[in-house]
This record gives C-alpha cells, structure tokens and sequence, in this order.
C-alpha cells in the first residue's frame, strides 16, 4: 500500500521509517557510489529531511519500506534551487511546483512498486492541485519513467551517458492516471483510499463539492 507521511510524523511507523533510511543508504552509497552522509544506523539523510518533507511511501504487508519518494514546496529550500538552479535555467519557485527527490526502491522491490511511487506522486500532485512537480534525476531513470509513461520535460542537462544529470518536470493531470494505476495493479478506489486515510477527504473532495 502507498502512506503517505511527513517527517515529524515518521516515528509514529519506525520499522518504516528505519528500512527506508537504511535502503536508501544501500541504493545512493553502496550500489550508485553517492557521495552521501551515512550515519552510525546504517541510514542515509541530508539536510532537507529535517525540514518536515511529505514522504510517499511503498509499505509492505510486514510494514517495511517498498519505496520511497520525498517531496517538498519549491517556496522553501530545495535541491533543485540551492544545487541544480543552473540546470532548470532559472530559479523555480511556485506555490503549485513541488519538488520530488531521493526516488528509492528496496534492493528487492517488485516491479510495480516504482509505477506505484509515481502514482503516489500523481496523487499529490493532483490532490493538492499541484500543476507540476519538478526533480534531479541521473541518466538511469531516463529509461524507468518512458516505461511508466510519465516523462518529464527535460530543463536542462549535464554529463553524458550514465553520469548525465538533468532537472526536468512533470506535469500533473488526471490523464496521466490510468496508466499508473494499470501499471502498480492499484485500483482508482484503492490509490484514493490510501491518500484520504492519511489526510481525510480534503483538497480534492472538497473542491469537487464546493
């Protein structure tokens, strides 16, 4: 199932919270050579998720970590702006524009757990009435977004092959919807479901109703 949780909230899940720091450590350091702060547990964290990030998270029916997703207003301190400004060509900030980083799957994950990220991030994307969401992604999540069907726009590019870096976005709309939830084998009702359980029938219910 997708949670979706922020940081002052995490350890009220600390199975969840502990796997996805520790998988994090094992995808960015070990397997992708990041140079990332690791600390004494074994987990990986940097300065914005002490900023009380929204996490989408993959949970396994043993409450462990599947994947994972940060988010972040661009309003406030990003990566994309503090780090990347001159990849996207200019400073975004926009209280619609939310950024997403640190994607990370289990070493295990099964295959729809990465549709089943993306569809998380179409969720808050269209739940909050985001109209796009932006991020760093290196040259190997070129290839996974094409499969999902959600690409981004390409701002800006450095590095060739496998060390490229880009900043691009994605733009949020209802008909990005039916492909994720086909490819995560969620239903429409299930992926709602798991949203409202965190944050009630809100944004986009009560838009609906007004």
């Amino acid at each position: 199932m997708l949670r979706y949780v922020y940081g002052e909230d995490l350890g009220k899940f600390p199975t969840l919270r502990d796997s996805m720091f520790a998988h994090r450590a094992a995808q960015f350091r070990d397997r992708l050579g990041w140079d990332v702060a690791v600390d004494a547990n074994g987990h990986e964290r940097d300065r914005y998720d002490a900023m009380n990030p929204l996490y989408v998270i993959w949970q396994r029916p043993d409450g462990s970590h599947g994947g994972s997703m940060r988010f972040l207003p661009t309003t406030g301190d990003t990566m994309v702006n503090d780090h990347f400004r001159h990849l996207a060509g200019a400073e975004i900030r926009h209280p619609l524009i939310w950024e997403c980083t640190r994607f990370c799957q289990a070493p295990d994950a099964e295959a729809r757990i990465s549709s089943g990220l993306m569809l998380g991030a179409l969720e808050v994307g269209l739940n909050f009435h985001l109209t796009d969401l932006v991020g760093v992604f290196d040259a190997r999540m070129v290839r996974i977004y094409r499969r999902l069907g959600w690409e981004p726009t390409i701002l800006g590019r450095q590095g060739r092959g496998r060390a490229a870096l880009s900043v691009g976005l994605w733009t949020c709309t209802d008909e990005t919807r039916p492909g994720l939830l086909d490819k995560a084998l969620v239903s429409a009702a299930f992926s709602q479901a798991w949203f409202d359980d965190s944050f009630g029938a809100l944004p986009r219910r009560m838009a609906a109703a007004g």
